[in-house]
């Protein structure tokens, strides 16, 4: 048991790809983590981080330990807070992956009073854009659309089917004219939203009759959050691609128009997923099933 001294620390590290923030997650004095780590690389007799004087990234041999030994270590760990958690009051802290828009518009309304019935339950969100590997991340779940969830995850609905908007200001569509086919957006100026995995804009995707499109289009902004790409679009900057449910309320009170609504489809809704091996949390099930999304789900219906 004392190799697997200083593995945490080493992966917290790899995954941070800093020593200063894993320091600050793991509460521990940078030299003393620093001390840990040379000593788990003297005991192994490899060299397992390449430190210079702006980063931190694993070796090669770094990278095998990173991608064997830690989905293995959060399996021992999801299974001693199994341990921990067969008493009488559930309890257990969870990561979730997921982006603004989810969080707010869906998580967070249902998660509010969960978390009020059951306060030894903590719940950490991070935002994030990026195709994540929840696994190899340290998550215990993600949201994604379902069309996108991985086959070997287990996807549970939060949403029944939704789709997206393109909208634009009153004052947009007094200087510029209404497009009223996908190909025409790349005459307007529209705001793009940049997504990490891709490392590219999101190219906005119709469907009409069959006919399936991807428009890339371009304008003055880009933004990496939809929040902003909607702000963007109250004040005139251009055309926006958004979920229908944000641009319900700025459509109702006439601060947005909607066009090319024939050519938006609907997509499988939004489902948190996770690994198999959560099953086995009483506290992390009792999560799932909160979130879950049921038809009469009023604060889900609409989108």
């Amino acid at each position: 048991m004392a190799e697997l001294d200083g593995l945490t620390e080493f992966l917290t590290v790899a995954r941070e790809r800093s020593f200063t923030r894993a320091a600050a997650k793991l509460g521990m004095a940078q030299p003393t983590l620093s001390q840990t780590i040379r000593a788990l690389e003297d005991r192994l007799g490899v060299r397992l981080l390449i430190r210079t004087t702006r980063s931190v990234s694993p070796t090669e041999a770094g990278q095998r330990l990173l991608q064997v030994a830690g989905p293995r270590l959060e399996e021992i760990r999801a299974e001693l807070a199994t341990m921990r958690e067969l008493r009488e009051k559930p309890a257990g802290s969870f990561r979730i992956s997921a982006i603004d828009f989810t969080v707010d518009y869906i998580l967070w309304p249902k998660l509010a009073p969960f978390l009020q019935k059951y306060p030894d339950i903590k719940v950490e969100i991070t935002i994030d854009y990026g195709m994540t590997d929840i696994a190899a991340s340290g998550y215990d779940a993600g949201v994604r659309l379902g069309g996108v969830v991985a086959k070997d995850m287990i996807a549970v609905p939060l949403t029944p089917d939704s789709r997206f908007a393109v909208v634009g200001s009153p004052t947009y569509f007094e200087c510029n004219p209404a497009p009223t086919t996908p190909q025409e957006l790349t005459g307007h100026r529209c705001i793009n939203l940049r997504l990490p995995t891709y490392g590219n804009t999101y190219a906005w995707e119709f469907e009409k009759d069959g006919q399936e499109l991807r428009v890339r289009v371009d304008g003055q902004v880009v933004f990496n959050g939809i929040f902003q790409v909607l702000n963007a679009a109250l004040d005139g900057f251009g055309l926006a691609f958004i979920p229908e449910t944000m641009a319900a309320p700025h459509l109702e009170a006439g601060r947005l128009r909607r066009v090319l609504e024939d050519w938006c489809p609907y997509w499988e809704g939004y489902h948190l997923y996770y690994p198999t091996r959560r099953q086995s949390s009483p506290a992390f099930a009792l999560l799932v099933e909160a979130l879950r999304y049921r038809g009469s789900d009023k604060a889900t219906q609409s989108l």
